[in-house]
């Protein structure tokens, strides 16, 4: 068992950390102020070679892990861009993971090249708002045309649609009464989000206004029969291949946007001078800020754990539930631990522990809540009976 990086992986992170020097607090604070899209940071990302580290190298990507993309991602968060910066990206890191394993050979060359070159962007089109965490109650359908579908139908939260070329989106080709089980019925595509036949409103939200969240409408949108993923009929289990990956970056970069808190809140313990002493010197402030660090630890490693059982092929559904779970509570300590630390100050945006904070929130929420991954460890690890 060994804990230690390799000279690749150490070189992957010491890469990530020199590019992320280029781009200030400042920066990261200024695009979450406006709502700009940090476009300068994508395009020295994709410069750089990054956005396909865990995609194949027959269609672009660097052929590596998740771990070493969970390595990139929790050095982005932690460098300050937080989750701004890791949103920029992550569907490219690993999004369309499902077009990689159950796409024609045709599908991977037309629609792999175009996002790790940074050419297309792209958004994820399955939330809807009255189906919540229970995708087999999607209502968006496709309706089936004699070159293909059209598309009916809402999602929710779909982030980076203000921008995006393309969406990978589920939806149903089998009314939910004419399928045996509720897991069919489900179609994966992926296809050019067309403006003709989707209306996309922005939601205004708490935190991370530099990438955009979304209601899409959609009506009638066209979609090619060559832009179905797989089957027909079995998107749900095409999305489920995914879902661990996810987690495991999720956990990655929310232990990065805690780092990023409990190094800010440590500079200004020790800067910080009350009757005649800096305030990291009591063990009111000091004794906090050391158990953010213990726990950011643990969710680090537990994440990493996931990621190797995942690259080596073995089951990390657990594991990477877990390090979700333990990443997205790590990281909100320590980010409001690093607000209180600041006192006063630490309401104020010019020392930015307030927008790492804001953002925190996202991953105790998405894209899973904490009660249902509570629930899979229950049901799945310690063998108790479902609850829901």
């Amino acid at each position: 068992m060994d804990f230690l990086f390799t000279d690749e992986q150490r070189a992957i992170r010491d890469a990530i950390q020199k590019l992320c020097t280029n781009f200030s607090a400042e920066y990261w604070l200024d695009c979450d102020n406006e709502g700009k899209f940090p476009q300068e940071f994508v395009a020295a990302i994709v410069e750089s070679g990054w956005l396909g580290i865990a995609m194949p190298e027959a269609y672009g990507g660097a052929g590596l892990g998740i771990t070493e993309a969970t390595i990139l991602v929790q050095a982005i968060a932690e460098s300050g861009a937080g989750l701004s910066g890791c949103s920029a990206i992550h569907l490219n890191i690993f999004g369309l993971n499902p077009v990689v394993v159950f796409g024609t050979e045709e599908q991977k060359q037309r629609m792999l090249p175009p996002l790790l070159k940074g050419e297309e962007s792209a958004c994820f089109g399955v939330t809807e708002p009255n189906a919540g965490l229970d995708t087999t109650q999607l209502d968006c359908r496709a309706e089936r045309t004699a070159t293909g579908y059209v598309i009916h139908g809402q999602k929710h939260w779909t982030s980076g649609a203000q921008r995006a070329k393309k969406v990978l989106l589920l939806a149903r080709t089998t009314p939910k009464d004419q399928v045996k089980r509720k897991t069919e019925g489900l179609s994966l595509f992926y296809t050019t989000l067309d403006r003709r036949y989707a209306e996309i409103r922005e939601i205004p939200k708490m935190g991370r206004k530099a990438i955009d969240s979304n209601a899409v409408f959609y009506d009638g949108m066209p979609v090619p029969k060559g832009d179905l993923i797989g089957e027909e009929g079995k998107g749900f289990h095409y999305i489920l291949h995914g879902l661990n990956p996810e987690r495991i970056l999720i956990a990655g970069e929310a232990v990065g946007l805690g780092r990023a808190a409990l190094n800010r809140a440590v500079n200004y313990a020790k800067e910080r001078v009350v009757f005649g002493r800096p305030i990291g010197q009591n063990q009111g402030i000091a004794h906090p800020l050391a158990e953010c660090w213990a726990y950011l630890e643990s969710a680090y490693w537990l994440a990493m754990r996931a990621a190797s059982l995942y690259d080596q092929g073995l089951p990390c559904g657990a594991e990477a539930n877990a390090a979700k779970f333990l990443g997205g509570k790590a990281g909100f300590q320590a980010c409001t631990q690093a607000v209180l630390t600041h006192g006063g100050m630490g309401y104020a945006k010019e020392f930015q522990v307030e927008r790492l904070l804001r953002e925190s929130l996202i991953a105790r929420i998405a894209p899973v809540s904490e009660q249902m991954v509570l629930n899979f460890i229950a049901e799945n690890v310690l063998d108790l009976p479902k609850s829901y």
